[in-house]
């Protein structure tokens, strides 16, 4: 057994989405046999999002007091620290958190450069790269800059395709071991029956700002949303997204046939967010315009969330169908057309795409075969 400190950002931003990843990796180390416990820094001034008031804030109070609950579900209540803007220790005490980085076995990052000097005498430090195409730009600017990167053992992306001639993201000069995102397998799901009121998915609009890379600019899903504006009219089966972002053009998302749905309310918690994917009758989604353009290969933990829940997922592809089964449960696309093809397909054999779904989940995704698998990479079992 390893004693493992995750580096991630729970109470900053404590929606269910960004909750429920998190876990995945908590829990799927717990179950692996591992003592694992969660860090966080502050980051910045204002950085806590205080989903009931619906503000940023130096208060972390509700982001403490949800993920607390969140992590007592699994034994892990002992288990984190947050240090807030007045380096107030929360969870943990300095003390102990010190001490915990001194015994530690493994340290896995997944916020680049956070606990550099803390975790510097850990014998396996670990970075994940969780956006593919943005991070690798920005580094490649640090690199432009002649500023030095943060030094880990072992650097791993869910950019699927990454170091592939076809793909359009540098490397940075760093050796990127794929991984995709891993799955926790848990809450509520059911194969067919009951196939849900909408086509769903939950979405930022514009998450970042426009990259420019080498001349060439990388958008946000707001980019790539608008080539499928008119889908509402083509497939005659409803279609919601539950979204956020201050530019969502709204009226523009209603004329055309869209039902809305505010994201925060939909992710206010991590059961509201598991309730809402069960609901569904599946995912249609498009991806951010970096993934798509620079063909990463990145594939979003939440349509796996609609895959093991038994929701058949329509997904944009980024080019990761060409290391996941498509075409039965989870259907990748690249143009309006295939999107209605698809929609076709599951309405008319849902049992059999539902039951599909469920079973790329448990293959491919299942949170403690991603997880072994990346600690066999690093040699830690």
């Amino acid at each position: 057994m390893a004693k493992i400190i995750l580096s991630a950002t729970m109470i900053r931003n404590p929606l269910g989405g960004m909750n429920q990843w998190i876990l995945a990796w908590l829990v799927g180390l717990k179950r692996l046999g591992h003592d694992v416990y969660l860090v966080e820094h502050f980051g910045w001034q204002d950085a806590c999002y205080d989903v009931s008031k619906g503000i940023m804030t130096g208060d972390c109070s509700y982001g403490v007091r949800v993920v607390k609950a969140l992590l007592a579900r699994y034994g892990l209540e002992n288990n984190w620290c947050y240090i807030d803007e007045n380096q107030a220790h929360h969870g943990m005490s300095k003390a102990a958190l010190a001490k915990l980085f001194e015994s530690a076995d493994v340290f896995i990052d997944l916020e680049w450069g956070e606990w550099q000097e803390e975790s510097a005498k850990i014998p396996v430090r670990i970075f994940f790269d969780g956006d593919p195409g943005w991070f690798q730009f920005s580094l490649m600017d640090r690199i432009d800059k002649g500023q030095p990167l943060p030094i880990y053992d072992y650097y791993f992306t869910d950019g699927g395709l990454i170091g592939k001639p076809h793909c359009g993201i540098p490397l940075a000069g760093i050796n990127w071991k794929h991984m995709i995102s891993p799955v926790l397998l848990e809450g509520p799901g059911r194969i067919g029956a009951d196939p849900g009121r909408a086509f769903t998915t939950v979405m930022n609009w514009q998450s970042n700002k426009e990259a420019e890379y080498r001349g060439e600019k990388y958008g946000q899903k707001d980019v790539e949303f608008m080539k499928f504006i008119d889908l509402p009219r083509m497939v005659g089966q409803p279609l919601e997204v539950a979204v956020s972002g201050s530019r969502v053009p709204r009226e523009l998302l209603l004329d055309h046939g869209w039902q809305l749905r505010n994201a925060d309310e939909v992710a206010v918690s991590l059961d509201s967010y598991r309730q809402y994917i069960a609901s569904s009758r599946g995912e249609f989604s498009v991806a951010k315009n970096a993934f798509v353009k620079t063909r990463s290969g990145c594939f979003s933990e939440r349509s796996g969330y609609y895959l093991y829940g038994g929701r058949p997922a329509i997904v944009q592809d980024t080019g990761f169908s060409e290391f996941l089964p498509c075409g039965e449960g989870l259907l990748a696309f690249s143009s309006p057309q295939e999107v209605v093809d698809a929609i076709l397909s599951v309405t008319e054999n849902y049992d059999h795409h539902s039951k599909a779904a469920r079973e790329i989940a448990h293959e491919y995704l299942c949170a403690e075969k991603v997880l072994f698998g990346m600690l066999k990479t690093v040699c830690i079992i």
